[in-house]
């Protein structure tokens, strides 16, 4: 029997229920909230997707990165389900999540000071949109000891998208050292993947067996309009490769969020040496966000794969490009999901803005793993594109 395991990106967001100061953010969404309420921008509603594409467009989101996740696993569980999916769009740091009848469209974003914050607007057309930023709700579920995070993950959904527990657990976090076969419970998947076969577009159709998912077409699919009324999203599909993608930022962004908290944590006179992180700790911290940008432990792919939507073409030509024109975007598909063994999220200000002391530490031992032989290529990339490196990596 297949472990438990696929379907919850943490996207839920609601209403700032507390009166505490905020400190000021400087995430696109936090930057986005300001200009609205100075009024320098506003949204355009339009009738049938609202304020959805105008809010796209501002936080300069391709609508191409559209992936669909139909377990009940998020604050407005009542209106999800295989027949009316939760629509997720993302760039590198920023994720807008579109319920169908919903009352929230709902904002994560990858914070440099304290991991993920989370935001809502209302779906009702108003004079004045406004971005409220959740200081409760979501943190119930999305942070842990270290930060508040997002991830993609997988469950066993009934037939009403219901998710199944199974010996106390709700879902797995999956990520690019997932099993292909273990990923995607509660998600629509569109894209082609040869013999190798996953969770995804499937539920148990016996609440009794609640483990023995209905895998009938469910395999390779191209199309989604056998499941449900695609018209009612931006794009009738739910790319293999941008949700290939997503799950693999979300968790390098929650490493690098941990492991700032954990330095911070270490270097805090306030806090008595017994609740600080000891040497040994804070080694295998950057050891571990490390190995995962650099793919040390990468589930090979069995066969190649191949998205359905235009997410592969517009995901790479964001560049940046050394001068023999690679990028740490460029996929490959074939063997692994990028072609160099360095993650791009390492030109995000979440890894820019890391404790001094722990962007040090990374660096040293990025370079390490980046002069071995079969990661010189990335290394070059590296060197050519990312300003303000250590002098050592010249």
């Amino acid at each position: 029997m297949r472990r438990a395991i696929s379907s919850v990106v943490a996207l839920a967001a609601v209403v700032a229920l507390t009166a505490q100061t905020p400190v000021e953010r400087t995430n696109a969404a936090a930057k986005l909230a300001v200009r609205l309420e100075r009024g320098e921008t506003t949204l355009e509603y339009k009738n049938k997707w609202g304020y959805l594409q105008s809010l796209l467009k501002e936080l300069d989101i391709n609508t191409d990165s559209q992936v669909l996740v139909f377990s009940r696993t998020s604050l407005q569980q009542d209106k999800i389900g295989p027949k009316t999916p939760r629509a997720l769009y993302f760039n590198d740091t920023i994720a807008v999540g579109m319920v169908q009848n919903g009352e929230l469209f709902e904002v994560t974003a990858a914070d440099p000071d304290d991991g993920t914050s989370f935001y809502s607007l209302d779906t009702k057309k108003v004079d004045k949109p406004v971005f409220n930023r959740d200081r409760f709700l979501c943190l119930q579920c999305h942070t842990n000891a270290f930060a508040p995070h997002t991830f993609v993950a997988t469950v066993y959904p009934g037939a009403d998208g219901s998710p199944f527990f199974m010996g106390g657990d709700l879902f797995h976090v999956t990520d690019h050292t997932t099993p292909f076969e273990d990923r995607w419970g509660g998600w629509y998947v569109t894209g082609t993947h040869g013999k190798m076969q996953h969770l995804g577009n499937a539920y148990a159709e016996n609440p009794y067996r609640p483990v023995e998912l209905q895998t009938r077409r469910t395999q390779n699919l191209t199309s989604l309009v056998t499941k449900f009324d695609v018209t009612k999203y931006l794009t009738p599909y739910s790319d293999l490769i941008a949700l290939m993608t997503l799950e693999h930022q979300t968790r390098a962004l929650y490493y690098m969020a941990a492991l700032n908290a954990q330095f911070r944590t270490a270097g805090n006179n306030e806090q008595p040496l017994n609740k600080r992180p000891t040497e040994v700790s804070l080694s295998a911290a950057v050891d571990k966000l490390v190995a995962y940008l650099t793919f040390a432990d990468e589930i090979k792919l069995a066969s190649p794969i191949k998205g359905v939507s235009t997410f592969t073409q517009t995901f790479s030509q964001r560049g940046p490009r050394d001068p023999k024109g690679r990028s740490l975007r460029d996929f490959n598909l074939r063997t692994r999901i990028f072609e160099y063994p360095l993650s791009y999220t390492v030109y995000t200000e979440v890894f820019d803005k890391m404790h001094p002391k722990a962007l040090e530490r990374v660096y040293r031992r990025l370079f390490e793993e980046l002069s071995k032989p079969q990661n010189r290529a990335a290394l070059d990339i590296l060197r050519a594109t990312k300003p303000n490196l250590p002098d050592y990596f010249y």
